[in-house]
């Protein structure tokens, strides 16, 4: 499983013209998942996210978390975090999950998230075509990967 984690000042989804996910300051997370991935994998993610100091204090450190600053959370699936580009100019995805195990993964983790955050999260639409939105607050950008946390 990989998240992208971007702090941001705003943030929202655009499907057709239509906004249906939106937050202020908080996170915008891109999710992937990849084969191997589960709902362990998922919930350790979700235990790392949500105690992540990454925001400033008011000495301008990286101190604070997201419940720290009051944040928000806006999830977006993103398959497109397990492209591999080692063979040529155009981008492979066979170490993506397939979708409908990632959607089944990427609603538990929504679900999940929410709960553990204590209260609403905006996401965007698995398998949509979206217009993501952000203004980034820093920016301050990490890249999570489980593989690489977790040893899975």
């Amino acid at each position: 499983m990989r998240v992208l984690v971007q702090t941001v000042k705003s943030a929202s989804v655009e499907i057709l013209g239509k906004t249906v996910g939106q937050i202020n300051h908080g996170y915008l997370l891109l999710i992937g998942f990849t084969d191997t991935d589960n709902k362990d994998i998922v919930d350790k993610m979700i235990d790392k996210i949500l105690k992540l100091r990454v925001f400033a204090d008011e000495h301008r450190q990286i101190n604070l978390s997201i419940y720290d600053v009051n944040g928000s959370i806006l999830s977006v699936s993103q398959f497109t975090l397990y492209a591999n580009t080692k063979g040529g100019r155009r981008p492979s995805f066979v170490d993506a999950m397939r979708p409908h195990e990632a959607e089944e993964l990427y609603n538990y983790f929504n679900e999940e998230l929410e709960h553990q955050f204590g209260k609403g999260i905006s996401t965007g639409v698995f398998g949509a075509d979206m217009l993501v939105h952000s203004v980034n607050d820093g920016p301050f950008t990490i890249m999570l990967d489980s593989k690489e946390l977790f040893n899975e």
